[in-house]
């Protein structure tokens, strides 16, 4: 509920704080004294439109500041934790007006959009007055009013829920199918692609490998040759180490003869036959470690020029070509096995629309039950208010050739103003004073059933009798049992019903040539002369006062 509301800078507000309790409260006063500034205000800090002309003369900014004391299960925690807002208990809204027209909206003293406030407000609190267009006149509303009324809301919410899952089944069988027909349209070229990517098996990475080995090899070619002309120069035809050896071998045989002169040049060559040997050695092992092969050379540009082909062909790159083979082949599985694999995702699509249809068949009848309940009950509250002649009618428009996530039903609230004319949608057909009346016995049957925890009425008792303002008081008190009511009047039969009441008015400030609004909490003693003022006018008679004495203890009775 509301608890407390604080109104700085706006129109004739210059400082106001209020504090809300539970119940019936009215705010009364003369006309012109500033009741709809503030409600203005009141709807300003709910998401309401902003305008500059609302900052009070002089003043750089308003603000506008409402807190509400909420159950740990109302609708709105939800939404705080989605949107990631600050919960610690208590729920304050803030709204910040500047003169410019610019404005700031804040929740518990986190800066948020007017949509967010907007959002907030619709489950906090609810608006109704003579020429309201919002709360229970928005056809919108009706079906989840309705099935708040009949306990349907659990049904409801299954029935959406069978229409996603259905929705979803729907959506896989379509796309199963229009996938079988891309297929089947390109058949052959799909086999095609499938045995030549089988063929060719590229590996993810293979183009990079490739590529690196074939620049190694082609580098080490160009040093193999060289090492090969030193290994045929060294260890080829050509080579000396033969006739070297034999020249040794010849030295050797006449060493014994002149051994001083032979054994140097013996000895220099066999030190030169050493290091032949030695670079032939490192000769071999540089051309091994080469590791040229011209065929695996070969084999290399032939595999890189296949998968760049291929790469080419189907417009990819070839380390995407592993993919394009995977999505080839399911496609030809698709073709091989989809007919199957459609004929399994109809069927689930099938089932759940016939389990869909059914819920939302059995609950449009159970709509319909509740709507006649919900027509008796309203029914049964006009006459009081004067609408005796009336008739209120939940007209129900099911078409159940296109399902929707709420069902069948499109339902919408219509009234009858007079016998033998035609009923039609509550907005249109009924007067300002009758729409009024109508909102008033909607609430009161619906007051614990999809409702807002705090409700708003702004003048409805305009333009009616005692007995009618009677009857509206009493409703509004039988309202404030369940929920926070505050109401706007002009009727002393309502304000007598009060639990609580604020008395508005204007007064002159203090040094200042201007007015300002300001708002009283009445004890009982003022509430009588209030009301007494309300009976007789300007001036209060004796017999007004009497007449106020007696509202308020009728009004005492009726609790």
């Amino acid at each position: 509920m509301l608890a407390a509301l604080s109104i700085r800078d706006i129109v004739l507000i210059e400082r106001l704080d209020l504090g809300f309790r539970p119940g019936l409260t009215v705010l009364t006063g003369e006309t012109g004294a500033g009741k709809s500034i503030l409600l203005d205000a009141f709807t300003l800090a709910l998401g309401g439109r902003g305008d500059g002309a609302l900052v009070r003369q002089g003043a750089a900014q308003g603000q506008v500041t409402a807190e509400f004391d909420l159950g740990l299960d109302h609708p709105v925690r939800a939404i705080l934790a989605e949107a990631g807002i600050e919960d610690d208990g208590a729920l304050v809204l803030r709204r910040v007006q500047h003169a410019d027209g610019r404005t700031r909206a804040f929740v518990n003293d986190q800066s948020v959009s007017a949509q967010m406030l907007r959002t907030l407000g619709r489950h906090l609190v609810e608006i109704h007055g003579q020429h309201d267009d919002r709360a229970l006149v928005d056809p919108a509303s009706h079906r989840a009013l309705l099935d708040a009324y009949g306990g349907l809301s659990p049904e409801a919410e299954r029935v959406a829920g069978l229409w996603r899952g259905w929705r979803a089944a729907r959506k896989a069988a379509g796309e199963e199918r229009a996938r079988l027909d891309e297929a089947a349209r390109e058949a052959d070229y799909i086999r095609h692609a499938v045995d030549e990517l089988t063929a060719l098996a590229p590996e993810a990475g293979e183009e990079e490998l490739l590529a690196a080995r074939r620049t190694d090899m082609m580098r080490f070619e160009k040093i193999a040759t060289d090492l090969a002309d030193a290994q045929e120069a060294v260890g080829g035809s050509a080579s000396p180490i033969p006739g070297l050896a034999a020249a040794v071998r010849r030295l050797e045989r006449r060493a014994g003869e002149v051994e001083a002169l032979v054994r140097p040049a013996v000895e220099a060559i066999d030190a030169a036959l050493n290091a032949l040997e030695m670079a032939r050695s490192h000769l071999d092992a540089a051309l091994a470690a080469a590791d040229f092969d011209p065929h695996e050379l070969e084999r290399i540009e032939e595999r890189l020029f296949a998968l760049r082909a291929a790469a080419r062909k189907y417009s990819c790159t070839v380390d995407d070509l592993p993919a394009v083979a995977t999505r080839f082949a399911d496609q030809l599985d698709a073709l091989d096995h989809g007919a199957q694999t459609l004929k399994v995702l109809e069927e689930a699509a099938s089932a759940a629309e016939a389990e869909y249809r059914r819920a939302a068949q059995a609950l449009s009848t159970a709509r319909r039950a509740a709507a006649s309940a919900l027509d008796e009950a309203v029914n049964a509250e006009l006459p009081p208010l004067k609408l005796e002649r009336t008739r209120f009618i939940t007209d129900i428009q099911s078409d159940e050739a296109e399902g929707q996530a709420e069902g069948f039903d499109r339902v919408e609230f219509w009234v009858r103003t007079n016998p033998g004319t035609r009923p039609g949608p509550m907005m249109k057909v009924a007067s300002g004073g009758e729409l009024a009346r109508f909102l008033l016995a909607l609430k009161v049957v619906l007051a614990d059933r999809g409702s807002a925890p705090t409700l708003v009425f702004d003048e409805i008792d305009t333009g009616v009798g005692g007995a009618v303002a009677d009857a509206i008081g009493g409703r509004l008190a039988r309202l404030g049992a369940g929920v926070q009511v505050v109401a706007v009047t002009h009727a002393p039969q309502v304000a007598a019903r009060a639990a609580n009441h604020f008395r508005i008015a204007k007064e002159m400030v203090a040094d200042h040539d201007r007015v300002a609004t300001h708002v009283s909490v009445l004890s009982e003693d003022h509430r009588r002369e209030e009301i007494a003022r309300m009976l007789s006018g300007a001036e209060v008679s004796s017999e007004a006062r009497a007449a106020a004495e007696r509202l308020l203890k009728s009004a005492e009775s009726a609790r």
